[in-house]
């Protein structure tokens, strides 16, 4: 067992399952379409240095949310817009920021590109990778002071899309149960970040799947 578990995280397997999975869901007519929505989650680990090691995961690392201190890593994703389903994955300490994986969230043929206000004025992190792609991302509404009720308008359209995003989130931490990693070191819990997502990907899209199965 320990050996199979060496040999998925070398050949880096947990990767090139979530990309066959995309590859046969296109195949059955799920297309990846010109819509791409980023986002992050931190996934905690120990903090505790009570173990073997006697040290925290150097692999991990702290960050605030709001007033709160988190200790792991962070999946970051990309989604189509319209099927809802991931087509990219970056893993990466908690506190790398959400905007530096960007372009490797993207696969190039977006028109428009959604995100939350992380993500906000990097116009050229976008064009980079996608450079037809239009930023739809959430931008500041307090200027100064003062609240711009024109952007906050514009911010709520455009989270009516950005929520599909949460969708993945919710079945690979409340459905699989990835809400801590279960592993030292970032490559082994990739490969369960991305096993978790080509899983996540089956089940959004079973109804569709299902539907070909029936005579």
């Amino acid at each position: 067992m320990l050996r199979f578990r060496r040999l998925l995280n070398e050949q880096k397997l947990g990767e090139a399952l979530f990309a066959r999975v995309g590859k046969e869901l296109q195949a059955r007519g799920i297309k990846v379409n010109t819509g791409t929505i980023v986002d992050a989650t931190i996934i905690g680990a120990p903090s505790s240095t009570k173990n073997a090691d006697k040290a925290r995961d150097p692999e991990m690392h702290q960050t605030r949310k709001g007033q709160q201190w988190y200790f792991g890593m962070k999946l970051h994703i990309g989604v189509d817009s319209q099927t809802g389903l991931s087509h990219s994955a970056v893993v990466t300490a908690a506190n790398v920021h959400d905007k530096h994986p960007l372009p490797d969230l993207l696969h190039g043929n977006e028109q428009r590109v959604y995100g939350d206000s992380a993500y906000a004025s990097q116009k050229a992190l976008i064009a980079s990778k996608a450079p037809r792609a239009k930023d739809f991302t959430n931008q500041r509404t307090r200027r100064a002071g003062e609240v711009d009720e024109v952007q906050r308008a514009k911010n709520r359209n455009k989270s009516r899309v950005r929520a599909r995003v949460e969708h993945v989130f919710a079945v690979v931490k409340r459905l699989w149960g990835f809400t801590k990693v279960r592993y030292r070191g970032l490559q082994k819990n990739a490969t369960r970040a991305f096993t978790a997502l080509a899983l996540a990907n089956i089940y959004l899209c079973r109804g569709h799947l299902q539907g070909q199965l029936r005579p």
